[in-house]
């Protein structure tokens, strides 16, 4: 098999993992994302000191619908294509919908996968995704292909994770064996970046730290299973985990006990960008800063 295949086949696997365990985990997703609801809730507010009137909308990596439904309230009669890589997910979304929510509904629901969008170009003046990105196995096509079907003068507003998500639990991995336990996430830097390579627009890119409490590392684990949030990675290690190894890292996490809770950090990034007007040249990024671009 030549490198390219196996890149094909891993790349193939990855996805149809990740589509899998989100299906397994849609009908208790709800009860469990207090995070995702926060964080959706706090890319949401942002809209209001933006000046977009869309007259369609792409929620990228929709899930159950959470958002797909506070874009719905706000852009009444605006169409909004609920996309989502797990058809497990987007089939409980729908099922959510009583009968006359779906006849005035101007949503559409899509599987498919964010590195492969199925829709046409310039296709939706805005691109709205919470804390989906980082399931995607390369970022640069990611916003390639982001970018193709947002029209002019679009937007995309986005949420993902940063490296320091997980750290106790990652840490106390660590002490354990040398097999990658917890997903590796971007840097907000490098996520800008991209953004510039792909031809958007005046980033703006920030970061902030959420912290949940748990009574014990078996509650955190439990949780991660309703979210679906398990370990992508193809180099996870195979097999089932022996009880010893859980038992030796559930130890290793005990040291971040204080005030008799567990804590597990998510580092939220948060990021807008454009798609420039025809004929107007992408900024670039100073000192995590947009600066603009003047044609010669």
């Amino acid at each position: 098999m030549s490198k390219s295949q196996k890149s094909e086949l891993a790349y193939k696997i990855h996805k149809a993992w990740i589509s899998q365990s989100f299906a397994n985990a849609a009908t208790t997703y709800d009860n469990a994302a207090v995070l995702q609801r926060e964080v959706a809730n706090r890319l949401f507010a942002r809209l209001e000191y933006i000046q977009l009137s869309p007259k369609s909308i792409l929620d990228l990596g929709s899930g159950t619908g959470y958002c797909s439904d506070l874009l719905e309230h706000r852009f009444k009669k605006t169409p909004i294509y609920s996309f989502d890589i797990s058809h497990g997910m987007l089939k409980y979304a729908k099922s959510k919908d009583g009968f006359l929510k779906k006849l005035r509904s101007q949503k559409k629901y899509l599987c498919g996968d964010a590195e492969l969008i199925p829709l046409k170009d310039e296709i939706c003046d805005m691109v709205f995704s919470s804390l989906a990105l980082q399931w995607c196995f390369d970022l640069d096509k990611t916003f390639n292909d982001i970018r193709r079907v947002i029209k002019p003068g679009g937007l995309l507003m986005f949420s993902t994770v940063g490296p320091d998500t997980l750290k106790e639990l990652r840490e106390s991995w660590k002490t354990v064996d040398e097999y990658a336990h917890v997903n590796a996430f971007i840097d907000m830097h490098d996520i800008g970046d991209a953004l510039l390579r792909a031809g958007f627009s005046d980033p703006v890119m920030d970061v902030e730290n959420i912290t949940l409490t748990y009574s014990s590392v078996k509650s955190l684990m439990k949780d991660l299973k309703h979210l679906g949030s398990r370990n992508a990675l193809q180099g996870r290690q195979a097999g089932l985990m022996g009880k010893q190894k859980i038992n030796n890292m559930i130890a290793a996490y005990e040291q971040y006990r204080k005030d008799d809770v567990l804590p597990a950090t998510y580092e939220i990034v948060y990021g807008h960008a454009w798609v420039p007007e025809q004929g107007v040249r992408p900024s670039k990024l100073e000192n995590g800063f947009p600066i603009p671009v003047r044609s010669q």
